[in-house]
């Protein structure tokens, strides 16, 4: 059995509950991944708001639903990239000793990470807005280039350009920095 199409713009607003049902949590997460778990229901909750009152505007020509909510949803981080710049930099104060590990399995890639957390957040603190949307988007929703390039409403070589230049920026913070 497949699963229902993305609710169409011109389909009743009922319809929208399918859009909701089918992103709200992935929304969520990559919004509490990029600002942390309290804003993230906010924010998340107002992407659907924002997408509910304006969905008669969603051109499937442009992209699909996921690419389209997550252009919302980085359009409403911009107000909060103060808290997101902050929370890099609380980051690299971090003790590495004050993380609790979960799982067994997956204690060894935790500890990895956490050499890493300082140096990646203070690298990720440095890079532009749109550098760190575009490189945010990928890595961490695993949208295509392409739908970056809706999600942002910028072109396809845009993104190229702006993903590029983030990562030879991230490589070369954290090549300096050990």
């Amino acid at each position: 059995m497949t699963a229902p199409p993305d609710a169409k713009a011109e389909s009743p607003p009922d319809a929208f509950e399918v859009v909701f049902d089918r992103h709200f949590a992935e929304i969520h997460g990559y919004v509490a991944r990029r600002l942390g778990v309290d804003i993230a229901d906010d924010v998340a909750s107002e992407t659907f708001l924002v997408a509910y009152r304006t969905r008669d505007r969603f051109d499937p020509a442009r992209g699909d639903h996921r690419a389209w909510l997550y252009g919302i949803a980085s359009n409403l981080m911009r107000r909060h990239r103060r808290s997101e710049i902050r929370g890099y930099r609380a980051l690299t104060r971090l003790d590495a000793s004050s993380a609790v590990l979960g799982h067994e399995d997956a204690a060894i890639a935790r500890v990895s990470a956490q050499d890493l957390r300082e140096p990646l957040a203070r690298a990720l603190a440095g890079l532009s807005a749109g550098d760190r949307d575009v490189l945010l988007l990928i890595a961490l929703a695993e949208l295509t280039y392409d739908q970056v390039a809706a999600a942002l409403g910028i072109s396809y070589g845009t993104v190229c350009s702006r993903l590029s230049r983030a990562r030879r920026k991230v490589r070369t913070s954290l090549e300096s920095q050990s």
